[in-house]
């Protein structure tokens, strides 16, 4: 088992949820992942998952208040995308994945969606304001969703992704915030580095 950063000690305190199956994925446990997912976003957690991820932004916002435009020019650790394409990945990702959550809740999921095209770049350019701003929106993207996904936690999405399949809609809510651990990952120390 790898050992934990001190900065997903601190959230695991805070967003305990969605760092269990982070770490599986880190450790290359894909079946613990899908199961850890399933198992920790059941009928009643949409709420709980809402505030989980408030825990993640404020540390996505609190390394993005450090990152200067040689910090966001920098390799991004994916590809050859930079620091700010990687972030804005990052927040387009949750927004996309939680947005199919939602729709499947409120049974309007499209009967012709396609299956999820992962490794979008977000813009090359973008500021550390814009980043910030976009952020906050997703989180108040996130609790509307939430609220709407309460209590269909269960039900069948058909989001598939190539790299995970399918989860349920609880599911999905969940594992936005491990995809945002993931980039956080390779981003915290880019960052901190960077910056230092």
């Amino acid at each position: 088992m790898t050992p934990d950063p001190e900065w997903l000690i601190e959230l695991a305190e805070r967003a305990p949820d969605l760092v269990v199956p982070y770490r599986a994925y880190r450790d290359e446990r894909y079946l613990v992942v899908k199961q850890e997912c399933k198992a920790r976003s059941g009928h009643g957690t949409a709420l709980r998952l809402a505030g989980q991820h408030a825990a993640v932004s404020e540390h996505l916002d609190g390394l993005l208040a450090r990152a200067d435009a040689a910090v966001l020019t920098a390799p991004g650790g994916e590809g050859d995308w930079n620091v700010a394409q990687a972030l804005g990945h990052t927040i387009a990702a949750r927004e996309g994945l939680i947005l199919a959550a939602m729709l499947a809740a409120a049974g309007r999921w499209p009967a012709d969606a396609p299956t999820v095209v992962p490794g979008v770049a977000g813009p090359a350019g973008a500021t550390s304001e814009a980043l910030r701003a976009s952020l906050a929106r997703s989180q108040r993207f996130i609790e509307r969703a939430a609220a709407r996904i309460a209590g269909h936690e269960s039900d069948r999405c058909g989001l598939q992704h190539p790299l995970v399949g399918h989860f349920p809609c609880g599911g999905w809510l969940l594992f936005a915030g491990v995809h945002d651990l993931m980039h956080i990952d390779q981003l915290e120390r880019l960052v901190v580095s960077e910056a230092a």
